[in-house]
């Protein structure tokens, strides 16, 4: 039982010092408009009904995590990332595919930021309905909209909104 202390205590002072210089070396991403989402909004869906949306900081605050919700349940979430001098989404969709999307990195006072297909997972055919696009408009601090006329989605080989 001594040399299981004696063994955690190395690991443990060796571990610690190089966790904290690896935190302090990583500096979160600038995310724009995004960072201001932070939080729950509350909206409706196409058909009226309620929706919730909750904005949380995941990963030492290098990416996004959005929850949608209907009638207190998940239905779908995104993360938000930078990659390479742009911000990156997976949007992880109810329809059981993965669309991956990029946007140019926004400066703060961005007002609107708009991404675009890059590719997509477990989509059986390219004809199959998936979302393709989105753009999400920021009026002011209290309101921002990521409508479904901001939203363009492909059905049967054709673009739909």
């Amino acid at each position: 039982m001594k040399w299981f202390i004696a063994l955690s205590l190395i690991l443990y002072a060796v571990a610690g010092p190089l966790q904290q210089v690896q935190a302090d070396n990583s500096k979160a991403p600038d995310f724009g408009p995004l960072a201001s989402l932070v939080g729950e909004w509350q909206g409706k869906d196409p058909e009226g009904k309620p929706m919730t949306a909750s904005y949380q900081w995941t990963g030492g605050g290098t990416s996004l995590v959005e929850t949608m919700m209907k009638a207190e349940k998940p239905v779908m979430m995104t993360m938000y990332h930078a990659d390479k001098g742009s911000l990156m989404l997976t949007h992880y969709c109810k329809l059981g595919n993965q669309p991956r999307m990029r946007a140019t990195m926004p400066e703060s006072a961005a007002k609107r930021l708009a991404f675009n297909f890059v590719d997509i997972t477990n989509l059986a055919q390219p004809t199959d309905p998936h979302m393709h696009k989105v753009s999400f408009t920021f009026q002011d601090q209290d309101n921002f909209y990521p409508g479904m006329d901001a939203q363009q989605g492909w059905n049967g080989g054709a673009a739909s909104v």
